[in-house]
């Protein structure tokens, strides 16, 4: 099962749908409505963290699976456990990871970006560039990236950061909206994920 954190965004389940055609069975809770012990209770094989509204320190139980997961000591059930942020995800990443999150170059609102990435984890199978729609106006600043994390992608036009991953844990988010039906290889990224969710994909 793959647990879908809804920040309440209306994009929230376009994602779900997505997992769905992936054949992954999902649940989905919102960020101020579960908390991290049940989480561990369901014991998904992934976390999605979705998009939202909000700025990224009010993203609720997103900042505790965060700090839980990247801890020495993190709960049984959560270790290992692939996260995946998308948008204010991503920013949320940034912000627990130690980074900074800050105001975007330019307000994007349905805004069509060239990506380049590092062709690696959730880039996988992908070509670079391609086409993705952003709707953000905060963004993970370029000269705070979070420590242990790195930079995967960026959009060509204005160079701001579209990806990071995690060093050593299966943790990765992305700025722009993989679900948007104007985004190029939206369901080549979420295969990806269930793939290192060990889950069987269907597409």
């Amino acid at each position: 099962m793959i647990l879908v954190i809804d920040n309440y965004d209306s994009f929230t389940y376009n994602l779900v749908q997505y997992l769905g055609v992936c054949g992954a069975e999902v649940q989905v809770a919102r960020n101020d409505e579960i908390g991290l012990e049940e989480i561990a209770r369901l014991r998904p094989e992934g976390v999605l963290l979705s998009p939202g509204p909000c700025s990224p320190d009010r993203s609720g139980v997103c900042l505790d699976i965060l700090n839980a997961v990247t801890s020495p000591h993190p709960p049984v059930a959560l270790v290992g456990v692939p996260v995946f942020g998308v948008c204010l995800g991503m920013q949320a990443m940034g912000l627990a990871g130690g980074g900074e999150v800050g105001r975007a170059k330019s307000i994007m609102h349905g805004k069509a970006s060239q990506i380049e990435h590092d062709g690696k984890g959730l880039f996988e199978g992908i070509p670079s560039p391609f086409q993705a729609i952003r709707y953000h106006s905060l963004a993970v600043l370029s000269d705070a990236v979070p420590p242990g994390y790195d930079v995967t992608a960026r959009s060509m036009d204005d160079g701001e950061i579209m990806g990071i991953r995690h060093r050593t844990l299966p943790i990765e988010g992305v700025q722009f909206h993989p679900e948007s039906i104007d985004s190029e290889h939206g369901m080549t990224m979420i295969r990806n994920f269930v793939l290192r969710c060990g889950l069987r994909s269907q597409v």
